[in-house]
């Protein structure tokens, strides 16, 4: 299914270094554009309330060799001489519990498989709130909803390294720059933020 997908969106790769780039977030770069209501959406879905962690290791795959082939990326990497490890977002736990597992570890795992890098512990970045699901919500509800919603118990973890976060799609990027945010605060080398699809 997603060897179909690539076929027909291999087009709609997207970065971006220098535009509504919060301080500290080096690169923002997603694999597809989020079709609203079409295959990768469902796909999507599936993957994230189905439990799909063979689909998500697979989307890891192919965001793993997006993000190599990124000219920013390979920039990075000659101009820092620093270990690369990835993020996935991390749910709280009781969602986690619900939902059974994190779609984004699955995917983070795909990509650390491609790009031969490791991943956090499942302990060393938290989701300390458990917020709500923001599907609907305006992008300052979004923002209030994910304040203080991170903590990084392991600064270790993340010390004199390059930061990837992964999640599944970027919608207004409320999530993953509060999770930037939270990561900025430990002496870290670079923050990217890298997902399947942008909506």
């Amino acid at each position: 299914m997603t060897d179909k997908f690539e076929e027909a969106n291999l087009d709609h790769q997207r970065s971006s270094s220098d535009t509504l780039l919060p301080e500290g977030v080096y690169l923002q770069h997603a694999l597809w554009n989020f079709d609203k209501g079409g295959e990768l959406q469902d796909l999507l879905h599936s993957l994230k309330y189905n439990r799909l962690p063979g689909v998500g290791v697979d989307l890891g795959r192919q965001l793993g060799k997006s993000l190599k082939a990124n000219q920013w990326f390979k920039d990075l990497l000659l101009n820092k001489d620093a270990e690369v490890v990835l993020i996935p977002v991390p749910l709280h736990w009781r969602k986690r519990r619900k939902r059974g597992y994190n779609q984004a570890y699955y995917i983070a795992k795909g990509v650390a498989e491609v790009m031969k890098v490791s991943m956090v512990g499942k302990s060393d970045v938290l989701r300390k709130k458990n917020t709500k699901t923001q599907t609907g919500f305006t992008l300052q509800k979004r923002k209030k909803n994910m304040e203080e919603a991170f903590s990084v118990a392991n600064a270790e973890a993340v010390k004199h390294k390059i930061c990837v976060i992964i999640d599944d799609v970027f919608t207004t990027g409320a999530t993953t720059f509060e999770l930037a945010s939270t990561i900025r605060k430990e002496e870290r080398e670079e923050i990217l933020i890298a997902t399947v699809a942008q909506a």
